[in-house]
């Protein structure tokens, strides 16, 4: 019987060392995620990016969070929105490995999907960032789901490899 909470003993748990690697996955895994949308972009050109949404309805001004790299004026803003949500979501799929190892289930893309569907299909939707997942445009979808998917396994590769690394013991799981 597969029990998805099934927990592991707290003395082999580490949770400081949770905390920065998922610091860490958090912010590579939000340029993976970046570079994703650089290749597929995840909407249509007559929408904007629900970051630079949200920025806008906070009442803040975009034009003062720019900056310029090789020549050209970059918004800071709308990355930052989605590195700062990409950190909140590594430290807890983090933390939540150390107790629940069930969560890395395909190597955290299960995860992963969870967090696509509950950001896109629920918390956007009633934010009114995005429409509906029903109305979004196939592209929009298959971007979306890669690009989480990437995101998600870099978190777990970094997540694994950084973990081992710095307590030199495997998961807790397996002590």
């Amino acid at each position: 019987m597969f029990n998805l909470f099934v927990r592991t003993r707290p003395s082999t748990r580490n949770y400081g060392v949770a905390l920065l690697v998922g610091i860490i996955g958090g912010i590579m895994s939000g340029f993976v995620k970046s570079g994703t949308e650089g290749i597929l972009p995840p909407r249509t050109a007559d929408r904007i990016a629900p970051p630079i949404q949200l920025l806008q309805d906070m009442g803040i001004d975009l034009h003062q969070m720019v900056y310029t790299y090789s020549g050209q004026l970059l918004n800071w803003g709308g990355s930052g929105i989605h590195i700062v949500f990409s950190v909140v979501a590594a430290v807890i799929y983090c933390v939540a490995a150390e107790i629940f190892p069930k969560i890395k289930l395909w190597q955290g893309l299960a995860f992963g999907i969870v967090v696509m569907l509950a950001s896109h299909g629920i918390l956007l939707p009633v934010m009114h960032l995005s429409p509906p997942v029903w109305q979004l445009p196939v592209d929009e979808i298959i971007s979306e789901l890669l690009g989480t998917l990437l995101w998600m396994w870099t978190i777990e590769i970094f997540r694994r490899d950084l973990r081992n690394r710095m307590t030199r013991k495997p998961d807790p799981e397996w002590q």
